[in-house]
């Protein structure tokens, strides 16, 4: 019998040690989103950028984010944990914890028994995260259109690097010099302004891409400094036509990528849009037209 006692209070005092020391969070609030874990991802990072507070963000891998709130009495870790569970549903675990030992201690131990202060603040703060994220989600849409082919045609186009929630920023500030350079020295236009991204780096969110328009073939091309002309090939892809925001367009990239692994399709992730909209003629968003391709990888099989 005072065997079984010690071993009781030997197990009590290891789970005690855990709780208060080694649990990675003091408190965990979960939610589930009709939506993919990179729009997710995406969407944490823009909403951390104009909050007031001061805010620090670490991405460990693309379903593991690490974001530091900076209150005005005590800083906060919240770790969101991004778990797909089918083609529109994902669960979203945030594990809140105070960066100072004793107040974490004391939140660890009132938690179970009390809505602390602590736990409020935790709860609207992802709340508000739920508020912004829904208000998203419900503005864009994205339809899978399958396996066709991707345009050809003579580009031309500048090179832009920019982080990836700021790509139409880099696409509105040259529309004008493109336009203005092609059409003083009489070159045609043969379609609607598209993006070629030529690397994506998800780690960093760091995108470089190829902005422009395609032209008429002339018989020679005139050089234009900044301004550049390559043929694009015709190649097969994945289409999926994305109905939103410019900004939120790379949306339709996450869902092909989901398409493509659970339909055991090779590709390479290095989309092309074609925008059908010009976003300074105003109109409802959610109505503007993006065409997304994502080519097939035909060097490789998925096993």
């Amino acid at each position: 019998m005072k065997k079984s006692i010690k071993i009781i209070l030997f197990i009590f005092l290891l789970f005690s040690l855990w709780y208060l020391f080694v649990k990675p969070s003091d408190y965990i609030i979960n939610f589930e989103s009709k939506s993919l874990p990179g729009t997710i991802n995406q969407s944490i990072k823009l909403w951390g950028k104009g909050l007031k507070s001061t805010t620090v963000l670490k991405q460990e891998d693309p379903n593991n984010i690490l974001q530091t709130f900076a209150f005005s009495d005590s800083v906060h870790e919240y770790h969101w944990s991004i778990k797909p569970i089918h083609d529109s549903l994902s669960k979203v675990s945030v594990g809140v914890k105070d960066n100072n030992l004793k107040n974490s201690i004391i939140n660890r131990l009132k938690v179970p028994f009390i809505k602390t202060d602590f736990a409020k603040r935790s709860e609207k703060t992802v709340y508000d995260f739920m508020t912004v994220l829904k208000d998203h989600v419900d503005n864009f849409k994205v339809t899978i259109m399958g396996e066709e082919e991707m345009p050809s045609k003579l580009f031309a186009y500048v090179t832009i690097t920019k982080e990836q929630f700021h790509k139409a920023q880099g696409m509105m500030d040259n529309t004008n010099f493109i336009s203005d350079v092609l059409l003083k020295n009489n070159l045609q236009f043969d379609g609607l302004p598209m993006v070629e991204v030529t690397d994506w780096e998800k780690k960093t969110d760091s995108l470089t891409y190829n902005f422009g328009f395609p032209i008429k073939k002339v018989d020679t091309l005139p050089d234009l400094g900044e301004i550049k002309f390559k043929y694009l090939e015709r190649k097969p892809a994945l289409k999926a036509i994305f109905n939103g925001n410019y900004i939120s367009s790379d949306r339709a990239w996450y869902a092909l990528i989901n398409y493509a692994k659970n339909n055991n399709i090779s590709i390479r992730e290095t989309p092309l849009e074609v925008f059908h909209n010009n976003p300074q003629m105003g109109g409802d968003s959610k109505n503007w037209v993006t065409e997304v391709y994502m080519p097939l990888d035909t060097t490789s099989t998925i096993d």
